[in-house]
């Protein structure tokens, strides 16, 4: 699956605990990140301060659904699923 241009989802629903630029503790799940830009991009795809997680998230259906809707909704399960109380 490719990702859908505009999505952001990965960017918004999960918690990452990577130091991100802006954010040197990573962002909370549901927190959007300071580095997607208002069209829903990546302003540092593809650049070596980008965080090892988010260079290695690949879309799939499981995680992503139809829609980013849905992405956020499915990806936002996951996170909760997943993490430790």
């Amino acid at each position: 699956m490719e990702c859908r241009p505009g999505c952001g989802a990965c960017c918004i629903a999960p918690s990452i605990s990577s130091p991100i630029p802006g954010m040197p503790l990573g962002k909370p799940a549901g927190q959007r990140c300071v580095q997607l830009s208002v069209d829903m991009l990546c302003q540092i795809f593809g650049k070596a301060e980008r965080p090892a997680v988010c260079s290695r998230f690949t879309a799939d259906p499981d995680v992503c659904g139809a829609s980013a809707q849905e992405a956020i909704r499915l990806i936002g399960w996951w996170e909760q699923a997943t993490s430790i109380a």
